[in-house]
Parts: structure tokens; C-alpha cells; sequence
């Protein structure tokens, strides 16, 4: 199907994309090939921003249930999420991207405190701002950052990247017949409790009427395809013809 054009958009990756070919950690070379595919969706004339997951390093849900209290364990994984926005910065400006990081949990001495007008004036400048440490409280997941930053920025959609190309009937990797979805409705992935996002996240893109787009990061080109209408992916949205 044909994605409608947007020009603003938040880009939202989960932290085991950095991780490439890897079990843990952050690879270089895959922090640079995301680069690479942010910097021509830049050129093409999109106006971006990013939210980075930290499950790459430390998962708060998984600390928790190790042992760790819930509240501390997701601030250490929102601490992973300064590292990966880190990796990302040095990543797109090695490619002359002028990027800024700004942290929920001030931390004045590495990146900026997160601040709505001044993250907004980066983006008219053609920066790309990548959002760290989550809401900086915990028991909310970057996904809910993600659609908290995607409308705190006016964003037109917010973008998905996966190691799937969109929102199946069934995990893909498991069942070789799952059925991919062009368009879903808000209401239909909550009520059938489909894994694009946590539900406050989707709700949150619901009530904001921000289109969420799921697609396959890890495909070369991919960002800028779905951008422009091309490569698989599902939207979901409030909008009936893609419902």
C-alpha cells in the first residue's frame, strides 16, 4: 500500500537494533548503516527526530524480574538509552549530520536536558534531536516515550523500525504462513491486543491522531523507501481508509 507523505516524523528504534549480528552491546557498524538511512531520509526533506531503546545493554522489565526493584531497574535502563542515543549521535554526525541529544535525567556534562522549545528549534534548524532516558520516571516504556515525544514535536507519524516488515496475525519467525497487515485501526490493534506498541503508546498515537508506521530497519534503504511510499509496511491509524 501507499504511505501518505509526511514531512515530520519520529523515528523509534528498539535497542536491539544496534545490536546487529550480536548478542548484547552496541555494534558500530550497524549504528552507521542506521545512520546512513537516517541522513538520506535528511536529504530527501524529512525533518527528523529518534527515540532509542536500551534493551541492547539493560531492560528494565527483564532487571525486574531477575530481582532487581522495578523502579531501579528502569532507571538503569533508561541510563542504556543515554548510551545508545550516544552511539547514534556520533554515528550521523561522522556523516555531517548535526545532531543533539537530550536526556529526560539532566546530565548536563553529556548531552542536553530535555527541553520542548528548544528540541523544537533544533528540528527548524534541520538537526536531528534523539530523545535519551525514556519520560525520565519509570514504569513507562520507550515506546511510550516515543509517542509522548512524537506529539510533544507535532510529528506527522511515528515511525517503527523493526526487524519485521509490519504487524502480522502471528510471530512470522514462528508460523511460516502469518498473514501481514497493509492498514490496522487504532481500535482494532487494542482490542485484539496486537504487538506494535504497548497500549499506552498506542493510545497515546490514537488520541493524537499520529499515525504509527511498522517496517523492517534492518533492510538497506528501507527507511527512505517507506517514506516514500514503497517496501513493505502497516500503518495503523484513526483514518477509515486505511482501517
Amino acid at each position: 500500500m501507499t504511505v501518505p507523505r509526511f514531512k515530520r516524523i519520529l523515528l523509534k528504534l528498539s535497542g536491539e537494533v544496534l545490536m546487529g549480528q550480536g548478542q548484547f552491546g552496541i555494534d558500530p557498524g550497524t549504528c552507521a548503516r542506521v545512520a546512513r538511512e537516517v541522513k538520506a531520509a535528511k536529504e530527501a526533506g524529512y525533518e527528523i527526530c529518534m527515540v532509542v531503546g536500551g534493551g541492547n545493554i539493560f531492560r528494565g522489565l527483564a532487571g525486574a524480574a531477575a530481582g532487581f526493584e522495578r523502579a531501579s531497574a528502569d532507571y538503569m535502563g533508561m541510563l542504556a538509552t543515554v548510551m545508545n542515543a550516544l552511539a547514534m549521535q556520533n554515528a550521523l554526525e561522522k556523516l555531517g549530520v548535526h545532531t543533539r541529544v537530550q536526556s529526560a535525567i539532566p546530565m548536563a556534562s553529556v548531552c542536553e536536558p530535555y527541553i520542548r522549545r528548544r528540541a523544537e528549534r533544533h528540528m527548524e534548524k534541520g538537526r536531528v534531536v534523539i530523545f535519551a532516558a525514556g519520560t525520565g520516571l519509570p514504569f513507562f516504556t520507550t515506546d511510550t516515550t516515543a509517542a509522548l515525544r512524537a506529539a510533544e514535536m507535532n510529528c506527522d507519524a511515528l515511525f517503527k523500525g523493526t526487524s519485521v516488515d509490519g504487524v502480522y496475525n502471528a510471530d512470522p519467525k514462528k508460523v511460516a504462513d502469518a498473514t501481514r497487515y497493509d492498514a490496522l485501526s487504532f481500535d482494532r490493534v487494542l482490542a485484539d491486543n496486537l504487538k506494535v506498541m504497548d497500549a499506552t503508546a498506542v493510545a497515546l498515537c490514537r488520541d493524537n491522531n499520529i499515525p504509527i508506521v511498522v517496517f523492517n530497519i534492518r533492510e538497506d534503504g528501507n527507511l527512505e523507501a517507506v517514506l516514500g511510499g514503497e517496501g513493505a509496511s502497516t500503518i495503523v491509524s484513526n483514518e477509515p481508509e486505511y482501517a
